[in-house]
């Protein structure tokens, strides 16, 4: 008999995504001329940019030639992104961060839970993590063993909760006991707010004095519109020796189905072996990726490199403009209804306060039932995210505005 990881019987009934998209289909088919305009997950639905296209066709022709085709590759990724992204990302912001520090993947939600292969597990770490926040912050931990059972609000035991609200500008505060590892988000995934210089630096600062590892996810960097706000936790001085950070095309430029992000690890990041000495994470981060994963295929990383190119990036610009002027148009039309909406200024997402203290679910269950709209129900991303709703800018202008309008029509 095969036994199993029991840790996973501790995960709640179901992921947030899956339960939503079971809601949506159970209400489709009940209602098969509905149409249903789904602002709930956070998936783009525009074209790649066209020198991307270009690029990984160009890639594609090479793969049909023995002198030019590409088998196994790099498992960290090849050379020429990973120095384009040195040089692009990091070198024009004045971070010291070298090529052989970045790490090509498939997915940022794929490497914040496959870093904690190089972590001890089973409780052995204090972890602070954002509430609300991305699920899969808080599920890989409970899969890797490093939590308790969840209680009635789904916060699990063994989990430091840092509270984000309204009253902190949806920013966490720094916690008062010591912490080993801590998550960070900016822009932030669900509530769309954006960590202010000031703001991340104390952070940083507390990871240098409590000898406290931040794992800062900046999938969301490309959509920042205010200059105050960093794009890399690596602007701040001495932010490489106790921070990972992970990148994603898949906002950026529309890879979500294409599938290629990247992962920084510095050399000069250490944790604490079981008999004390300090090893570096670098290392043991590539040896995870070289034993477990066989890298992003040549095609899909010649069309990341295209992102850099002048059109790529006139491009890339025009595809984010265009997510945030749906985000624009969401929070105007929720203001203008009468509820409170913050986000969608610096992130593709607007957090919207449920009315007259709604449920999160319920809330939900009311925009698809009477609106025919899907959003994201706050409490999936954690206690302090009930009695608030997510919802997403990444829609065709069209269905954005024909949203608005229904809500206008129920809400109002």
């Amino acid at each position: 008999m095969a036994w199993i990881n029991d840790n996973y019987l501790k995960l709640k009934a179901g992921y947030l995504f899956p339960e939503i998209g079971r809601r949506v289909r159970a209400f489709a088919e009940a209602n098969p001329k509905a149409k249903i305009i789904r602002l709930g997950i956070g998936d783009v639905t525009e074209p790649l940019p066209g020198a991307v296209i270009e690029a990984m066709h160009r890639a594609v022709d090479e793969m049909a030639h023995r002198e030019t085709f590409r088998g196994y590759g790099p498992e960290q990724g090849y050379d020429f992104l990973r120095e384009k992204i040195a040089a692009e990302d990091f070198g024009k912001r004045k971070c010291d961060i070298a090529a052989d520090e970045i790490f090509i993947s498939d997915g940022s939600k794929c490497d914040t839970g496959n870093i904690l292969d190089i972590l001890a597990c089973g409780k052995a770490n204090c972890i602070a993590i954002p509430d609300p926040v991305y699920p899969v912050y808080v599920d890989t931990n409970v899969m890797g063993g490093n939590t308790g059972a969840a209680g009635d609000n789904g916060s699990y035991q063994g989990l430091l909760y840092l509270p984000a609200t309204e009253q902190n500008n949806f920013t966490p505060d720094l916690p008062a006991e010591k912490v080993d590892v801590v998550y960070l988000c900016s822009p932030n995934n669900p509530t769309g707010a954006a960590m202010s210089r000031e703001a991340l630096a104390r952070w940083v600062d507390y990871a240098k004095r409590n000898d406290c590892l931040i794992l800062f996810d900046a999938a969301y960097e490309g959509y920042i519109t205010d200059e105050r706000v960093p794009h890399s936790i690596f602007e701040i001085p001495g932010a490489r020796d106790v921070a990972l950070e992970f990148r994603s095309f898949s906002k950026l430029a529309g890879f979500t189905g294409t599938r290629c992000a990247y992962t920084v690890v510095p050399k000069s990041v250490t944790g604490k072996a079981a008999d004390g000495t300090r090893v570096d994470l670098h290392r043991l981060w590539l040896r995870r990726q070289t034993t477990k994963f066989n890298g992003v295929s040549y095609v899909v990383q010649r069309g990341a490199e295209a992102v850099y190119s002048p059109a790529g990036r006139e491009q890339c610009r025009k595809l984010i403009d265009f997510y945030l002027q749906n985000a624009r148009t969401i929070r105007w039309t929720l203001h203008e209804i009468g509820l409170t909406a913050f986000g969608g200024e610096n992130a593709p997402y607007v957090w919207v306060k449920t009315p007259g203290g709604m449920s999160s679910w319920d809330f939900f269950d009311k925009l698809l039932t009477q609106a025919h709209v899907v959003g994201t129900p706050g409490s999936g991303f954690g206690a302090q995210g009930e009695g608030y709703f997510r919802i997403s800018a990444f829609n065709s202008r069209e269905n954005v505005e024909e949203a608005m309008t229904r809500l206008k029509a129920k809400l109002a």
